[in-house]
């Protein structure tokens, strides 16, 4: 069995003897603010869904973790099923107004796109 920092830097956490220099002034903090500067579309689809209606949440930043964890909270905020899928957040049903309230708080602009 491996060590727990072993497990703990497959997951992508660093040694803590490294800890300074993640934390220092000049490195880029990608992992701790997502860029809120490009506007979040949500849309509502049905096609190809055998007439279901799923929110679909476009622009968000590519970064798995952070798109799980958004779908985690937004799926428990609506008490509905969901996934991600090629950068995009999908949660059954029409959410839409939800999902903009909770990403609105969390600092993004979003636009509610199509009809």
């Amino acid at each position: 069995m491996n060590s727990l920092q072993d497990q703990l830097k497959n997951l992508g956490f660093k040694a803590s003897s490294e800890a300074p220099e993640a934390n220092s002034a000049d490195s880029p903090r990608n992992n701790d603010t997502p860029d809120t500067s490009v506007p979040v579309r949500i849309q509502r689809q049905t096609k190809g869904r055998k007439g279901k209606g799923v929110t679909v949440i476009f622009d968000l930043p590519a970064q798995n973790a952070l798109l799980q964890e958004y779908a985690s909270a937004l799926r428990k905020l609506c008490g509905v099923g969901g996934a991600v899928k090629d950068d995009t957040i999908e949660l059954q049903g029409d959410q839409r107004e939800k999902a903009k309230r909770w990403l609105e708080q969390k600092g993004f602009s979003v636009k509610l796109a199509g009809g």
